[in-house]
């Protein structure tokens, strides 16, 4: 598996794929990878005939206090693993200098209510780095599609309206949350957890899915169902909640009640690591 650094190098690449007719798929990951970014990654060569891998930890994304710099890295361990268990082609590894070199001043912002809520109420800033950065990689990597989780549920909304705004000649896919066999989603961020904790954050899936079968049995009231995501994480002693919301899942609009395609979406912090998680619900 080739990794390349470079951005010239990469555009060259990419470019030469296209002339020969073949279809780029990109996975945009910080790194640390686990199943979760695999199922992205198996996605992309069910449904292309390439694929990049890029592994960028990005400094934008990250506020002050936040763990950017203990952010786990590990280049060789990840090429490994995606030697070994995928077919992709490739590896995009730069360096902050090579994505934002001296004098770089340029971002992308998609403003309005669906960047202000959720993360986006807490991180300041966040989603503006997410959509810099991310903009950088399609024009650099060329995909025709380009490969997220639902576990990142406001981030793929963000990047889906901006493709739309930006007239961004792709498609994005979602990938369904991939979880452990006790239900905790995925994140590179879980190894921060010690045992109590780790015990104690399965309350995320556990309060989705009692949110849930309350819609399926006919309740509506938004606030109730509110009520109930608050109800089951609040049994974790060790929970400090940033939010319990519901939204309309495709702009994550207000909801006079529920109906249509809704976002049950939460994020907890256990100690100083803070998870998130979500689950769509149709009606």
């Amino acid at each position: 598996m080739q990794v390349f650094h470079s951005i010239n190098q990469m555009q060259d690449w990419c470019l030469e794929q296209k002339y020969k007719g073949k279809k780029i798929g990109l996975v945009p990951t910080m790194g640390c990878l686990h199943e979760g970014h695999l199922a992205l990654v198996q996605e992309a060569c069910r449904q292309c005939d390439v694929v990049v891998v890029s592994i960028f930890v990005n400094p934008i994304q990250f506020g002050v206090g936040e763990d950017f710099d203990r952010y786990p890295r590990d280049l060789v361990k990840d090429r490994e693993l995606l030697e070994t268990t995928t077919r992709a082609d490739l590896i995009f590894a730069p360096s902050i200098q090579e994505m934002y070199p001296p004098g770089y001043q340029t971002s992308v912002d998609v403003t309005g209510e669906i960047t202000e809520k959720l993360c986006g109420a807490s991180r300041p800033g966040h989603f503006r780095g997410v959509s810099t950065v991310v903009s950088k990689l399609f024009l650099i990597c060329q995909p025709d599609l380009a490969f997220f989780g639902q576990k990142d549920a406001q981030q793929v909304a963000i990047i889906e309206k901006m493709v739309r705004d930006l007239n961004f000649p792709l498609q994005i896919v979602r990938v369904p949350i991939v979880r452990e066999v006790d239900g905790l989603a995925l994140s590179s961020r879980n190894i921060y957890l010690d045992d109590q904790q780790r015990q104690e954050a399965l309350v995320l899936n556990q309060a989705l899915k009692t949110a849930e079968q309350a819609v399926r049995d006919g309740e509506r009231d938004v606030n109730v169902i509110r009520e109930i995501l608050v109800g089951v994480i609040e049994k974790s002693p060790q929970a400090r909640i940033d939010y319990a919301e519901v939204y309309r899942a495709e702009d994550l609009a207000d909801l006079p009640e529920i109906k249509g395609r809704v976002l049950m979406a939460v994020a907890v912090k256990f100690g100083n690591t803070r998870l998130i998680d979500n689950r769509l619900v149709e009606v």
